[in-house]
């Protein structure tokens, strides 16, 4: 009985390397098409720029991928320079606004000031008649 067990086992991992063996080049073949098909989804994406490089050219994937960096790139540095622009806006806009809330009641509290120091003072103080 040993030997059949032995046998089996062996026979199964013949078989399950000839699978493998059968598998990879299939899975590669898919990986090189979804590789293949996201470049293309690239070039599609980004064939403005394309026109601008090299107009008559057929490119690379190496120059596709090296573009979609270029231009990635770029869109970075202006989202950032938007962020900072917008930042800087927020800031001088309170500070406008700060500005304004005390010029607003800066003369309304120097009013009361005057009229609370008035009604204060006896000498200055004069009844009040509505007529």
């Amino acid at each position: 009985m040993a030997p059949t067990i032995t046998a089996a086992i062996t026979n199964s991992q013949e078989h399950l390397t000839l699978t493998h063996k059968l598998r990879k080049p299939l899975v590669e073949k898919l990986r090189r098409e979804r590789i293949n098909s996201s470049i293309e989804q690239l070039k599609s994406l980004l064939g403005p720029e394309f026109l601008k490089q090299q107009p008559d050219s057929k490119l690379e994937k190496a120059d596709i991928l090296e573009m979609t960096v270029c231009v990635l790139t770029r869109l970075q540095q202006q989202s950032h320079q938007q962020r900072r622009l917008l930042n800087h806006f927020n800031k001088l806009q309170s500070s406008s606004d700060k500005d304004l809330r005390e010029a607003d009641f800066s003369p309304l509290s120097s009013t009361v000031q005057t009229s609370i120091t008035e009604e204060k003072s006896p000498v200055n103080s004069a009844p009040w008649r509505p007529w």
